[in-house]
């Protein structure tokens, strides 16, 4: 699983961490993180159509590593096949002690976890307590773009990075925005073949 993370107060708020673990001996210790600052490539947009999922959380809990069976699991219907492009949260979180605010992740893949992203707000607070964070990413920009399977099930797992055996080691609160784009319909298809031929008919035209 990919792992995309947020430092505070970094270029333009916004950055892509990939391939980010977390070893069993300490607290972040073992994290290797790449970071890709997005700023440059924040007016690479993709040319297709997109909507914009939103997620309200309310006193989401996180409690063990991905995939223990305590955690809170949310569904999104996004439609069949769409990709996921982009993420915006605006959050609070609260870890509770002996928790970290930079253990608490969500991870948003298709429904069956083949592929997705891991997100951490609060990377790099290694300490207890309640934070807000807010900023966006652009996923398709950075080559991380993924897609949900024909079910149209975006999953997403609120889960910690170091289980501390907390009941819950941390609440998520806020709102976290996904932006999709659909896969055409058939008819779409059609209309955009005819849209190219007769850009292609002008253009003849104007060259005669």
């Amino acid at each position: 699983m990919r792992a995309i993370s947020t430092w505070r107060a970094t270029v333009l708020a916004a950055a892509l961490a990939l391939g980010a673990s977390v070893g069993a001996q300490a607290k972040d210790s073992a994290a290797t993180t790449q970071f890709i600052d997005l700023g440059a490539k924040s007016s690479a947009i993709t040319a297709q159509t997109t909507q914009s999922y939103e997620l309200n959380l309310n006193d989401v809990a996180s409690r063990g590593s991905l995939g223990a069976p305590g955690n809170s699991v949310l569904e999104l219907q996004v439609g069949a096949n769409a990709t996921i492009t982009s993420l915006q949260w605006d959050l609070s979180l609260t870890a509770f002690d002996p928790s970290w605010l930079s253990e608490l992740r969500v991870t948003f893949s298709d429904k069956d976890g083949l592929d997705g992203l891991t997100f951490t707000p609060g990377v790099g607070e290694q300490r207890s307590g309640t934070q807000t964070f807010s900023g966006n990413a652009d996923i398709a920009a950075a080559g991380l773009s993924f897609q949900v399977g024909s079910d149209g099930v975006l999953r997403l797992e609120f889960h910690e990075g170091f289980v501390d055996g907390g009941n819950p080691d941390g609440l998520w609160n806020g709102k976290l925005t996904f932006g999709v784009s659909p896969v055409p319909e058939p008819s779409t298809y059609a209309l955009m073949a005819l849209g190219l031929l007769a850009v292609g008919a002008a253009s003849r035209r104007r060259a005669s």
